[in-house]
């Protein structure tokens, strides 16, 4: 529906600004000096609207969900190589349960339906899949949807728009005591495999995850400058790193023992692959004594010291490279010993040691 605004400037001259918003389309928006030519604007652009949604809802009829899957699995997953994998189940998963169905038939109840369908599984570990496991598989059939919709022109309109995502609970935050820490170090250590224990505390000192670190080249690192660069990161954004302390200690004595094998910082026994460690993990995890506990812990860990160690949340998410400080919020409750500090010397700076009110 289109609608237009008389403006007045400064010097008296009237526009008229045009505005067309259309579910599925994205606002328009002209101005003009006449009325005339705004309406006109306005009427062409809708019919445009119309006519591409005609279009788009006639293939909507002839497209199956089945075959938006299996384009979406050939053309967009392998730019995504780091989800490439669990997505192809997830969506193989849509297929099994809409699959047959055309797109123009695929309804927000009926997605509704497959989610608590969904959420009902129950997994290996003898629960029931988790709300996060749920969004996600939500997550890749909205975009192969809005795919759809923006780039295929196969719908006028993502149905996913009326579909919600279900609650998940507060973010864990389990990360390592200064005796588990002590032990688990010590067991990594001690471990046959020279690179878990250079690893850990890479994890440690650094939040990088698991995927981070097991993919880290040479040309990532200068050991002069401190520095570790990530170019391929979560969040498609560049990162450097901190390498301070003993962890850049331990990358420079890996350095000088590096094989020309690899680029790799841990290869594996391919050396173009990284090194496989969850065995030995477990291992150490067991010969530490350290329970509940993941490697993504480790990240958890970081983020928990540096709190502790007076970090602010801008801070803490430049380091783990979150966009937001949402994420990182879990973390506040373990900065409230420095937050009350920081309001102490401000009301006595201001009204004086032990002043009356």
């Amino acid at each position: 529906m289109a609608n237009i605004q008389e403006r007045k400037g400064k010097a008296g001259k009237v526009t008229y600004k045009v505005q067309v918003r259309k579910k599925g389309f994205p606002p328009q928006t002209r101005t003009f000096s006449r009325k005339t030519d705004a309406r006109k604007w306005a009427t062409s652009v809708e019919a445009a609207m119309e006519e591409r949604r005609f279009r788009n809802l006639a293939e909507a009829k002839r497209r199956t969900v089945g075959e938006l899957v299996d384009r979406y699995i050939e053309n967009v997953l392998p730019k995504k190589p780091r989800s490439a994998r669990s997505q192809k189940q997830q969506l193989l998963w849509w297929k099994d349960q809409l699959g047959p169905m055309t797109l123009a038939d695929l309804s927000a109840d009926l997605i509704v339906d497959c989610r608590d369908k969904l959420a009902r599984r129950i997994v290996p570990s003898g629960k029931r899949i988790s709300a996060a496991s749920v969004n996600r598989y939500l997550a890749v059939l909205s975009h192969a949807l809005s795919i759809a919709v923006r780039e295929y022109r196969w719908l006028p309109d993502s149905p996913m728009r009326d579909v919600s995502k279900l609650q998940e609970p507060k973010g864990r935050v389990r990360f390592l005591s200064d005796g588990e820490r002590e032990r688990l170090l010590k067991a990594c250590r001690e471990y046959a495999n020279p690179y878990l224990y250079v690893i850990v505390v890479l994890a440690i000192s650094t939040g990088m995850r698991k995927g981070e670190i097991m993919t880290l080249t040479w040309d990532d690192v200068d050991l002069d400058k401190g520095t570790i660069i990530l170019n391929d990161t979560k969040n498609k954004e560049r990162r450097a790193i901190p390498l301070v302390g003993k962890a850049q200690e331990l990358v420079s004595e890996l350095r000088s023992k590096r094989s020309n094998e690899s680029d790799l910082l841990f290869p594996g026994n391919k050396p173009e692959r990284p090194l496989e460690i969850k065995k030995s993990w477990d291992h150490c995890l067991i010969q530490a004594g350290v329970e509940n506990f993941r490697f993504h812990d480790l990240r958890h860990t970081a983020a928990s010291y540096l709190a502790m160690n007076q970090a602010t949340l801008p801070e803490i998410a430049g380091v783990l490279g979150h966009k937001t400080y949402e994420m990182v919020k879990r973390y506040s409750h373990l900065s409230e010993p420095h937050t009350a500090d920081v309001v102490s010397r401000m009301n006595e700076k201001i009204f004086g040691e032990g002043e009356a009110g």
